[in-house]
């Protein structure tokens, strides 16, 4: 199975499907899991994703990838999952879904002699990136973060 073409056929003939049903497609992977071919979607929509969400793509696209015959033949196995709520923040894409929400930031080298910081996410550039933090807003420079991930907060 070549793992990059059936990648790139996904993206460019699935994820418009999925876009379509007001998803929002993160990332496309295909690779050997175990003994196994897997077709990944990560997918993300505002106020997260449930397992109905995660079927309703599954359904939405089982066809397609069968019509398209996407893997030529060869076997796979399809996953349809969100992203993660520990899923590093990266792309401009990863900001844009965080805006407003806490994150925390580990440092390369210390900030403020501090090594992380968290806060709110109010802003964001190529660059760099704004936490509001104990009632004030603090800009970070992206080169000088080590990862960057949404605060888990469990109820």
């Amino acid at each position: 199975m070549n793992y990059i073409k059936v990648k790139e056929r996904a993206e460019n003939e699935i994820t418009p499907i999925i876009e379509g049903a007001g998803y929002e497609v993160v990332e496309v992977k295909c690779a050997r899991v175990g003994s196994d071919n897997a077709l990944t979607f990560h997918i993300w929509k505002k106020g997260g994703i449930t397992l109905n969400d995660c079927e309703a793509v599954n359904n939405l696209i089982d066809s397609p990838l069968d019509s398209l015959d996407i893997s030529d033949g060869a076997p796979y196995t399809l996953n349809i999952s969100s992203p993660g709520l520990d899923r590093a923040i990266i792309s401009n894409d990863d900001y844009r879904r965080n805006l407003d929400l806490e994150l925390e930031a580990h440092f390369i080298t210390q900030v403020d002699k501090k090594k992380k910081l968290s806060g709110i996410l109010k802003s964001y550039n190529e660059t760099s990136f704004t936490l509001e933090t104990k009632g004030k807003e603090v800009t970070l420079e992206r080169a000088n973060v080590r990862s960057l991930k949404q605060v888990i907060k469990f109820k």
